[in-house]
């Protein structure tokens, strides 16, 4: 069983009651216009739980940098956690409304002309498209007008050996070939899927295939699981051939590999000594390599067989578990790093796979909450409260900009707004695997995504953000349409 944490322990203590020396934190603040209060005027108790306004109750004596900048991240935080934060206004749980219209117009304004400052950024091209696209779907705002835009775009950046650059002219890279697909699959259309190359893709994915079951980043490029779940998404989303071409690095005449082979064994040997995931066999465990391990073994199979089959799912849980931080309530991508707001995907957004792979399949006739023979509530393995007060008090610029960020003291860009976003949706909501349609390679799972209806319920209904699938992170009706568009074209 994985090791709880400090947070996850004193999480379960917590209470809105007044009990004894366990009682939450009672503030006078004004009510919070518009929100789960009907008016403005009267002062209310804020009823916020001592883990999110209190030092942690546990630390260690010894003074290094890191637990320097440590306490000043919790310094920083600490106002904003207990509704202290001037000229914000809070519910009566202490949280404050999610700045939907302000975070939708600067998602917008970074689809218009940039300033010079941001050449910087002339790489990133795809991901600038995919994170505003994609933040502005989560928020529910309409993306069908930039359409034409992303796929003009798209084929000023295509190569004609296959894959996508960050800029034109720019070599193709697994990372931008996967931002731009995921932007066109968001806009959607046949223009949007037909200005992919998919045979010159295919070609070059092959290229990329390596003989120890990864794929390369580029041609000549490193070799990471970053590359085993883009080409994982890839394949699948735009249904490309799993045979490789003679002339591929992994070819062998005698087995006759495919795309797909060995690569689970890859992965597999990512996982390191801390029960976390790192970019390549050896290295450091970090949040984002977990999710790309897990995205892809969830695309090979239904996540209830390969996650248990090629991964210490205990020990993995347990260094996820210690991601998230008390009093902050957010999440860090390494062990001894602060929490920073984009980590609400990076590690927010495995939790959703791990309790698919404990529960496994269930029916929506009832409400599945448990492993099999098991007193563990799969769907409360951290603690999505705290996330959520991380995102909605620290992360959001309540200024007249808007946009999210990593932590009170720093400004928000695009990055952070798509994935703290992407983070609050996960939180928000609960995941369940329906179906797998086999056991072998590419099998097709089907997930519920409903939303997570706690008591209490700390934020309004109307700050619930959109649900967004949870191994390809675009709209599920997008990943379908575009998979079932595909799936009618067979061949190239």
């Amino acid at each position: 069983m994985p090791i709880k944490t400090s947070l996850a322990r004193a999480r379960q203590r917590s209470s809105y009651t007044h009990k004894g020396n366990n009682m939450a934190s009672a503030r006078m603040r004004p009510r919070m216009p518009g929100g789960l209060q009907d008016t403005q005027d009267e002062l209310v108790p804020q009823m916020i739980p001592d883990l999110f306004t209190a030092w942690p109750p546990v630390r260690d004596d010894l003074e290094t940098a890191t637990s320097g900048v440590q306490d000043e991240t919790i310094h920083e935080c600490l106002p904003f956690l207990a509704a202290e934060a001037y000229g914000m206004p809070y519910n009566q749980y202490g949280v404050p409304r999610l700045d939907r219209e302000r975070h939708v117009r600067f998602l917008r304004k970074h689809l218009e002309g940039l300033p010079s400052n941001f050449v910087s950024l002339d790489a990133s091209r795809p991901w600038i498209l995919y994170w505003c696209l994609n933040g502005l779907s989560l928020l529910g705002a309409d993306v069908s007008c930039y359409r034409n835009d992303v796929v003009e775009t798209a084929r000023s950046i295509q190569n004609s050996t296959g894959g996508f650059g960050g800029g034109a002219g720019h070599t193709s890279h697994l990372a931008c070939t996967y931002g731009i697909v995921l932007a066109l699959s968001i806009v959607g259309g046949e223009d949007a899927y037909e200005v992919i190359d998919r045979r010159a893709l295919w070609k070059w994915l092959c290229a990329l295939k390596q003989p120890d079951g990864g794929f390369r980043m580029a041609v000549g490029g490193e070799v990471d699981i970053r590359g085993a779940y883009c080409a994982a998404i890839m394949i699948t989303l735009l249904n490309l051939p799993l045979d490789l071409s003679v002339d591929s690095p992994a070819w062998t005449t005698d087995e006759r590999p495919n795309l797909f082979t060995g690569l689970a064994d890859y992965v597999r040997r990512c996982q390191n000594f801390e029960g976390g995931i790192s970019a390549k066999p050896g290295g450091e465990a970090h949040g984002a390599y977990a999710f790309c391990a897990l995205g892809c073994l969830a695309i090979l199979g239904a996540p209830h067989r390969t996650l248990p089959r090629y991964l210490d799912v205990p020990r993995l849980i347990s260094w996820l578990s210690s991601r998230q931080y008390a009093p902050e309530g957010g999440l860090s991508g390494r062990t001894n790093k602060l929490v920073d707001g984009c980590y609400s995907h990076w590690v927010g957004c495995c939790w959703p796979l791990i309790e698919a792979s404990l529960a496994g399949p269930s029916s929506l006739m009832f409400d599945v909450n448990k492993a099999k023979n098991s007193d563990m509530d799969v769907h409360n393995l951290y603690s999505r409260e705290g996330l959520i007060r991380y995102i909605l008090c620290c992360t959001q610029d309540h200024s007249k900009r808007g946009g999210m960020r990593d932590k009170p003291s720093k400004s928000p860009d695009a990055y952070h707004t798509c994935y703290v976003l992407s983070g609050l949706s996960s939180a928000q909501h609960v995941t369940r695997l329906l179906s797998s349609d086999g056991e072998g390679m590419m099998t097709h799972s089907e997930y519920d995504v409903s939303p997570h209806n706690p008591t209490p319920q700390i934020y309004a209904e109307g700050d619930r953000v959109n649900a967004t699938d949870p191994v390809y992170f675009i709209p599920e009706g997008k990943r379908k349409e575009i998979m079932s568009y595909f799936l009618s074209k067979p061949g190239f």
